[in-house]
């Protein structure tokens, strides 16, 4: 995000607690793109938060406290100036109406919307889904993210938590993805097995970590929802259903409808998902060490149509790699949603 480029690296003492009735614990604090990461001192996972749903709950009053979501059940004290100034920043271009554009820019916005229709109808919705894409900001981003977040809870219900689950979705988000960047979330219903949110943030169906007996099921799809990501920006997915006039308002206003994205929320599920290059999944499955044989047979129980990825899995030869969770990591995943 451009808006937290003067933070990046950013960490700083803190004070955790797990649950009200739990021992506050002295944590290190690690502020990433679109995320908070809670370690201990010797630098292990104790929690991961998403900043698209992090609440202050003591506005004015110092230290600043912070509870990860409003069903969140775990706290977090900060004293740090600069850190509380960039989380209140981020939050800031997260939840609060963006500052009116100044008239220059308001005019050249115009100038190019007029010119843009006065091009052939076939051609415009294209060209205007590239320009949209290449101008919306970082904070503009994730504020589209936020609203989705909230638009599909309304659907599928909040996203499942547990002081256990959530350190163990934190160490595999640290095991197979880029560290302080993105966030995992696991939601009850209402998606696909995965899906990126604008602004960094990737829902997991929970059906990914209870329907299956390893967690290289959950690892494989993650690893292919980031590949999707890579070859095409999740914001397009968004604009894309939601059709040309809502796009035009975001390339003018800078703002999408709370209508739109709940529609978007509701047809997700249904919506076709983008195929994922094969050869490009097999070099990403042998950077992160995950065997790509379980997650072939998850997508094809027969292994008929995803043989590829069975006869070039770079684990086949019987590697020693690294666990995606240990025994206990994953059963505190696939519970993470509880009955």
């Amino acid at each position: 995000m451009t808006a937290l480029k003067q933070y990046s690296r950013l960490e700083c003492p803190g004070i955790w607690r797990p649950d009200p009735e739990a021992q506050r614990q002295d944590v290190i604090v690690s502020f990433g793109d679109a995320s908070l990461v809670i370690a201990d001192r010797n630098n292990s996972a104790l929690s991961h938060w998403s900043l698209a749903a992090v609440l202050r709950i003591n506005r004015g009053e110092r230290p600043a406290l912070y509870t990860p979501s409003a069903e969140g059940t775990e706290t977090l004290e900060i004293d740090d100036d600069t850190m509380i100034e960039a989380i209140e920043t981020v939050r800031g271009a997260i939840l609060k109406t963006r500052p009116r554009q100044g008239r220059l820019r308001v005019f050249l916005l115009t100038g190019v919307l007029l010119a843009l229709l006065g091009v052939a109808a076939f051609w415009l919705p294209e060209a205007l889904l590239r320009h949209t894409l290449s101008v919306v900001p970082g904070p503009t981003r994730t504020e589209i993210g936020t609203q989705l977040f909230s638009a599909i809870g309304r659907v599928s219900g909040s996203p499942c938590r547990s002081p256990r689950g959530d350190v163990a979705l934190a160490n595999m988000h640290a095991r197979l993805l880029e560290p302080g960047k993105g966030a995992l979330l696991v939601v009850p219903e209402a998606v696909p097995s995965t899906v990126s949110l604008p602004g960094g943030v990737m829902l997991l169906n929970r059906a990914l970590v209870e329907d299956h007996e390893t967690p290289d099921v959950a690892a494989g799809y993650i690893l292919a929802e980031v590949e999707r990501q890579e070859q095409s920006d999740p914001l397009r997915a968004v604009l894309k259903a939601a059709g040309i006039v809502p796009t035009l308002r975001l390339l003018t206003t800078g703002h999408m409808n709370d209508e739109v994205l709940q529609t978007y929320a509701e047809e997700l599920s249904t919506l076709p998902r983008s195929e994922v290059d094969e050869a490009r999944l097999l070099e990403r499955f042998a950077a992160a060490g995950v065997a790509s044989t379980p997650y072939a047979y998850a997508l094809d129980v027969t292994g008929e149509s995803t043989l590829p990825l069975i006869e070039a899995d770079p684990m086949r030869a019987g590697e020693a790699r690294k666990p995606v969770l240990d025994d206990s990591d994953w059963v505190a995943l696939q519970g993470i949603c509880g009955n």
